[in-house]
This record gives C-alpha cells, structure tokens and sequence, in this order.
C-alpha cells in the first residue's frame, strides 16, 4: 500500500480545466441541412485552438448516437457557454446542451510521425 499523500499525487498531475459539452436532440427535423454549418464551426475552434475534442455520443450496442460531447478550452464558464451557444446546432434550437467543468489529470496522448511518407497516426 502506498504511503503517499493524495496532495503529493495531485501536485503532479496536469490539472487542466477544460468544458464539456453534452448534446441531446430538441427537434429532428433540420439536423441535416445544420449539420454543415455545425462541423464548419467545430474546424473553426479546432483550429483556434478552443476545441479539445468532439464526436457523437453511442449507447452500450448501438449504431446510432444519442447525442454529442464537444470538450473546449475556456478561461471560464461564461465563455464555454458564448461557445455552446454559438454552435448552429443549439442557435437553431435542433440540439440543447448542458454544460460541465471537468479537471483532466491523468491520461496520454500517443502519435507517430513517419518521415519516409510524412504520414502521422494518432492512437
């Protein structure tokens, strides 16, 4: 059994503040012609440098989501939710969010870099 302090452990971890948005459908009709507008958006903060990740959501099993999580960088609450907002989805009133701070401490990332085809992998 460790005899390390949980303070001890917490000192050293990332303790990275990010947002989590989690999306459900409002209204079924429109998604489609949305859904352009809403991944142009989500490049947008890619690249600005506010999105963490994004993708549909799936229940144990199934093929269909039920709905989506966006993770975003945000100085604070206020400014995740201008970002929610934002998304032609929730504009639109086809999707509703809630909205939640989460702390990433532990993990990692792990990619390849291959000089000879200049391809990269992620996993």
């Amino acid at each position: 059994m460790s005899t390390t302090k949980p303070e001890d452990l917490y000192a050293s971890m990332l303790r990275q503040t990010l947002y989590v948005i989690t999306t459900t459908p409002a209204r079924g009709e429109g998604m489609q012609d949305v859904l352009p507008a809403h991944l142009d958006y989500q490049i947008k903060m890619e690249r600005d440098g506010i999105l963490f990740g994004a993708g549909p959501l799936f229940k144990e099993g199934e093929k269909i989501p039920y709905g989506g999580m966006i993770i975003v960088r945000a100085k604070n609450e206020a400014e995740a939710r201008v970002h929610a907002d934002a998304d032609p989805f929730h504009a639109a009133g086809l999707r509703s969010y809630t909205l939640t701070r989460w702390m990433l401490n532990e993990g990692a990332i792990t990619f390849t870099v291959r000089y000879s085809d200049q391809t990269a992998v992620i996993g």
